[in-house]
């Protein structure tokens, strides 16, 4: 067995263990925790083991599955994937620790939460790994599962409407993407004279492929790329599935899942259809560019707290897919590490922002202020958060940011600097939100008892208020942010560790869509 397919099987028997457990929710929540802890380390000695020198795809296995239309299990991980299964192997013991003791809704458990947010994560590694067109599709497809039951079951008062918009979206986008991959498999047939889904076999056919059958292949799997991103206009999705999942599930949603559109990206369509991407190009980037924007608007104008993130992130990923199709090494490099530091800034956030609304009860902005008068330590742990969601210098994000903007601006000058817009205001909605929030007298009705009682203090500031009383972050909430507050910082100074292992996979990624730098093709002038 290869560490590969162990850190699928893992969360994937380990989500079973634990449903079986669900009566005990003690043993339920330590099982899922030491199953999660060992991903982590299952997933360092993939990365231990991982050769960025050596093949495009590494620590593969393969078993036939359905043998007559060459349908295979396989798994194998590049640069990309790789850091990308890191990722959710780093935060899914976060998550399970923030919500250990989540309020969950009459008649759940968490065993039951925990068991579903195991299988997500089994489900989210093959969909990286798979390296059979066939098999991702289905595991694209299978994974709406679990998050459907996650917000649906375990969200908010809305969850019903926002769990069956986020299925229909993606299953629509993934049926779309399915008429892609059976055509690319017609056209393998009439040149191979069998058909085939393996990833390797379909690049160098459909490289050869006219323009016009690219084009139609690239638009479905556009299709599902573009929602699961989410790009701008196919975003609604995001903003009701963050609002209403529970902060651990928006963490996975907002941090991991939605990266699979991007991904998608750079592993399908670019390799699959080169010609296609490339005169495709300037419809995504327009996309791109107005996700920046629009997402920053709507995060400045936000008066609740979880779609704030979820419009931050709407803009981020705009800077993705700028990235992605600027068709530069750096800007590739800069887009694959902007999908890693996102997932780690956005994470922070999301969970601070958790912390702050379990202490006050509302997902309100304007029902906080002043909180760093009395939790000083979550309040430093939000200007973290957002020092690093705006991309400030020393922080995971800046690096990534900066290489997508300097590698874009010599083949896309215009969507560049209209993307640097999304800079400015960024700073703007980010340092609005940690003044609303912490700065200022206490006052808000979440923090605020017009009578008091034995949860509230006298005001000073307030003669005839009362201030509910607050505490700052506990032992299990600092343990679960600290891992994130390291990686802020030492990836904000150096970041060449996983720059390292990104950039053959980029520049294999370049090299199938057959561009080159404009740099290198002007003499290294």
């Amino acid at each position: 067995m290869t560490l590969l397919l162990a850190l699928i099987l893992l969360p994937l028997l380990g989500s079973v263990v634990v449903a079986l457990l669900r009566g005990n929710a003690p043993v339920a929540k330590w099982t899922a925790l030491a199953i999660s802890l060992a991903e982590v380390v299952l997933a360092a000695a993939a990365w231990a083991a991982y050769d960025p020198a050596g093949p495009r795809l590494q620590l593969t296995s393969s078993a036939e599955w359905i043998p007559a239309f060459d349908i295979r299990i396989s798994f194998g991980v590049d640069g990309i994937a790789l850091v990308m299964v890191a990722v959710i192997a780093l935060l899914m013991p976060l998550v399970l620790g923030y919500s250990w003791g989540e309020r969950l809704p009459q008649g759940r458990t968490h065993g039951g939460f925990f068991s579903l947010l195991l299988l997500e994560q089994a489900l989210t590694v093959g969909v990286f790994a798979a390296t059979d067109v066939f098999l991702f599709y289905v595991l694209f497809e299978i994974m709406l599962i679990p998050m459907y039951f996650l917000i649906g079951g375990f969200g908010g008062e809305n969850r019903t409407y926002a769990a069956v918009k986020f299925f229909l979206y993606s299953f629509l986008g993934g049926l779309i993407m399915l008429a892609s991959a059976i055509g690319a498999y017609v056209y393998s047939a009439q040149v191979l004279g069998q058909g085939t889904f393996d990833w390797a076999k379909l690049v160098p056919v459909l490289a050869d492929a006219p323009t016009s059958v690219q084009v139609w292949i690239f638009l479905g799997f556009f299709a599902a790329f573009a929602i699961k991103a989410p790009l701008v206009p196919f975003h609604t999705w995001l903003p009701d599935a963050a609002a209403e999942a529970p902060i651990g599930v928006a963490v996975i949603v907002v941090g991991v899942l939605d990266k699979v559109g991007t991904f998608g990206f750079l592993r399908y369509s670019l390799p699959l259809t080169p010609e296609a991407s490339k005169l495709l190009a300037p419809l995504v980037l327009v996309l791109a560019v107005i996700g920046v924007l629009y997402g920053s608007l709507q995060a400045f104008g936000q008066t609740d707290l979880k779609r704030f993130v979820a419009y931050v992130s709407i803009a981020h990923f705009g800077f993705i897919a700028l990235g992605i199709f600027a068709f530069t090494s750096q800007a590739n490099v800069g887009a694959v590490s902007y999908m890693i530091n996102h997932s780690i800034a956005t994470g922070m956030l999301i969970l601070v922002i958790g912390m702050v609304i379990n202490r006050g009860g509302s997902t309100r902005i304007a029902d906080y202020g002043g909180m760093a008068k009395v939790t000083p330590v979550l309040g430093g742990l939000l200007l973290v958060a957002g020092l690093s969601t705006l991309s400030l210098p020393g922080t995971n994000s800046f690096i990534s940011e900066f290489l997508v903007l300097i590698g874009s601006f010599p083949t896309q000058p215009v969507y560049t600097v209209l993307a640097t817009i999304g800079m400015v205001l960024a700073a703007v909605y980010v340092l609005r939100l940690y003044q609303q929030l912490m700065q200022g007298p206490v006052r808000g009705d979440a923090l605020m008892a017009t009578a008091g009682g034995p949860g509230a203090v006298t005001d000073p500031n307030k003669p005839g208020a009362h201030r509910l009383r607050i505490t700052d972050v506990n032992f299990r909430e600092t343990a679960v942010l600290a891992p994130l507050v390291v990686l802020v910082l030492a990836l904000g100074f150096y970041p060449q560790p996983v720059l390292d292992v990104i950039g053959p996979s980029v520049g294999a990624t370049m090299s199938e869509v057959g561009v080159t730098d404009p740099v290198t093709s002007q003499g290294g002038n």
